[in-house]
This record gives C-alpha cells, sequence and structure tokens, in this order.
C-alpha cells in the first residue's frame, strides 16, 4: 500500500475544488496507520471558510492528521511523496516536478467529475511525459468503469444514525442561529430546503412554486450566495441566512433536508449521498459546454420527466418552465416517486468502491521503486 501521498490543489471555484481536495486528503490519511498526507494550496482563506480550524496567516500547519502547507513561489525544497495528485489540471511547479522524476514519484492527474461516455476510455490512462515523469489521468465517475466518487467508509450509516436522532438536528440549527420560530416550524412538519446556487439560477421560480404549497419551507442558504432571497420571504416560504459551515455540518444539513439545491462538483456528490431529492446546478461553462455534461448525467440518473425538465430550466435560468416543472414535481405522486428515486440511486451509487480506497488501489499496483 502506497504510505505517502501530495496533493497540489489551485482554488479556482471559491470552494469546490478545495472540498474535493479536502476530503480526499482526508480520506487518504485515514487508509493506514502511518499514512503521511501533505496537502498544498494556494488559497488558505477560502480554504478557511469549509474548515474552521485553518489559519490563513499559517504557511505550515497540521490538521487531523493532513500537513496543509500554503503553495507559493518558490515552492519549498522538501522531498516528493510516493504519489503526487495534481487537482483538475493545476501544474505541478516545475522544480518539484524535477524532484518527482528522481524520487520515482507516480503522479495522479486528478479530473473533474463527468458523466460523459468518453470518460471511461479514458480512466487510468497513461499521459506521456518526454522528461521521464509517470502520470496517469484519474477520473471520477458514476460508473465501474471510472475511479468511483468520494464516499468515507461507514458515511450512509453514520447518515442513519445521525438522522434517527432529531434532536441533534434541531441543535444544529440552533448553533447556526435559526430563529426558535423556524425550528418550531420544522419540528411540525414544515419542509426545509437547502439552497447552494450560483448567481444565474433562477431562485424565483423556487420561492413561487413554494408559496403555492400547502406546506410552509424554510429556506436555508449560506450567507452571501443568494443575498436578494431574503426579499422573497413572506407567506409560507421562510428564508434562514445560516453562516458558511465545515463539511461535517454541511453534510448533516443536505441530510435533514427534504430538497436539496446544489452546485459544482463536491456539493453534487454529498447530495447523492443525502439520499434525498436534489437539483444540480453544474458549472457554467462557454458555449453551453455545461449543459452537454449535465444531460450526460441525467442520462445516467433514474430522473426522467419533471426533475429532468426542472435540472435543465434551472440550468439555462429560464424561470417559468422551472417553477412549472418544479410544481409539478413537489405535488404527489410525483414527490414520493421523486424521494424513492434519490434513496434507490444513492444505495445503487454506494455499492461501488469509493474514489479514495480505489485510487488507493490502483497506486498500489502501478507506485514504482520506494
Amino acid at each position: 500500500m502506497p504510505s505517502s501521498f501530495d496533493i497540489f490543489c489551485r482554488v479556482i471555484d471559491n470552494y469546490g475544488d478545495i472540498g474535493v481536495c479536502w476530503r480526499l486528503a482526508r480520506q487518504l490519511g485515514r487508509t493506514g496507520a502511518h499514512t503521511a498526507v501533505r496537502l498544498w494550496v494556494d488559497d488558505l482563506r477560502a480554504f478557511a471558510r469549509i474548515e474552521p480550524l485553518v489559519n490563513p496567516g499559517l504557511a505550515l500547519q497540521t490538521i487531523q492528521g493532513i500537513e496543509i502547507r500554503i503553495w507559493s513561489e518558490p515552492i519549498p525544497d522538501v522531498r516528493p511523496h510516493q504519489i503526487v495528485i495534481e487537482a483538475f489540471a493545476c501544474e505541478l511547479p516545475s522544480g518539484f516536478i524535477t524532484r518527482m522524476v528522481e524520487n520515482d514519484s507516480l503522479c495522479i492527474n486528478l479530473e473533474y467529475l463527468s458523466a460523459e461516455k468518453w470518460v471511461e476510455g479514458c480512466h487510468a490512462l497513461p499521459s506521456l511525459n518526454t522528461n521521464g515523469l509517470r502520470k496517469t489521468f484519474f477520473f471520477p465517475g458514476f460508473t465501474e468503469a471510472t475511479g468511483g466518487l468520494l464516499r468515507e467508509p461507514g458515511l450512509l450509516q453514520a447518515r442513519d444514525r445521525w438522522l434517527s436522532q432529531p434532536g441533534e438536528r434541531w441543535a444544529l440549527l440552533h448553533s447556526l442561529g435559526m430563529p426558535a420560530d423556524l425550528i418550531r416550524g420544522l419540528q411540525s412538519g414544515w419542509r426545509q430546503v437547502y439552497l447552494f446556487c450560483y448567481p444565474s439560477a433562477p431562485v424565483q421560480a423556487l420561492t413561487a412554486a413554494l408559496h403555492a404549497q400547502a406546506m410552509p419551507s424554510v429556506i436555508i442558504v449560506p450567507e452571501g450566495v443568494y443575498p436578494d432571497l431574503m426579499r422573497a420571504a413572506g407567506g409560507k416560504v421562510h428564508v434562514f441566512e445560516a453562516p458558511f459551515v465545515s463539511q461535517d455540518r454541511f453534510d448533516r444539513l443536505l441530510w435533514s433536508s427534504d430538497l436539496n439545491f446544489v452546485r459544482g462538483e463536491d456539493s453534487l456528490v454529498r447530495a447523492l449521498w443525502a439520499g434525498k431529492p436534489l437539483v444540480w446546478q453544474i458549472y457554467e461553462q462557454q458555449e453551453d459546454v455545461h449543459l452537454a455534461k449535465l444531460q450526460a448525467w441525467l442520462d445516467l440518473s433514474p430522473y426522467p420527466g419533471e426533475v429532468g425538465s426542472l435540472m435543465l430550466a434551472w440550468n439555462t435560468g429560464d424561470a417559468q418552465q422551472a417553477g412549472l416543472a418544479l410544481h409539478n414535481a413537489l405535488n404527489a405522486p410525483n414527490w414520493a416517486t421523486w424521494r424513492i428515486q434519490a434513496e434507490s440511486w444513492c444505495s445503487k451509487l454506494a455499492a461501488a468502491p469509493g474514489l479514495a480506497q480505489a485510487l488507493v488501489a490502483f497506486c498500489a499496483k502501478n507506485r514504482g521503486k520506494e
């Protein structure tokens, strides 16, 4: 088994890149009693938003057994670990690459998550380098022909234990500052909706659909994500701006919500493990390339009909279509079907090895000399 890893991360999309890398670092650190993991990050302030223990002013620190270093130039003259993970094509420092070749380190180019079919043919293929660097493409994905999805061992069992103790949920909401009357409403059966979106999302479609429901709703939105949402509060729609939370607390908010709106890569995977109805806003790309990626994911999913239409409208900004599709999806029996589909797909995806497990197994076969 490989016993040491470097992970390099550039923060491009605020929290998604570092979110994936921090989860991966922690999971790799738990694969063996003496496994060493070093995480290089170029933006510690963004990192600190999702991990409160991070001190943005420290160039070197250790958290949960993971060595964290600021990625700045010139990079310190340290020996590379056995496995070096280049997250999302972030381009490793040239000097570090030279030392990797001398050390015969294996470089893993960890790619973005995609459901497109071509990913299966490219996963685990070597990347030819004239400098002697051994490098391999590693693709996360939703099928057995890919590297799988990030998932801690026992995650779904931990989720179910937490949900079986509702007092933990109310204590979490109270600690985040949710008003007591909203907590009482949720205790009486109001719908909890979590909203994490990009500014282009047609959020007015969400609030309109919730206003039309017989059951009141509480929308939880991280502060700063959609500041205008407070204007939509009133009647059956209540809004609570929550502070940014650690990854573990973020998971628990998704677990306890009835409906999750998420964005990017890390949040999508965590919403899938929640096993609850979700709406995904994919990262927008030029020439609508992202819509083809979204459609590939929908084709793999169990979500036909109204939910598929909702996803597409949410990503194109079509408020009218999104509102209509969401209104229909929330009404029985469509809502019951959506919940069953979400839970079933979660269980199916969890039957495959997690990304960290698959990565460790691959590296154990290909790491080279000590």
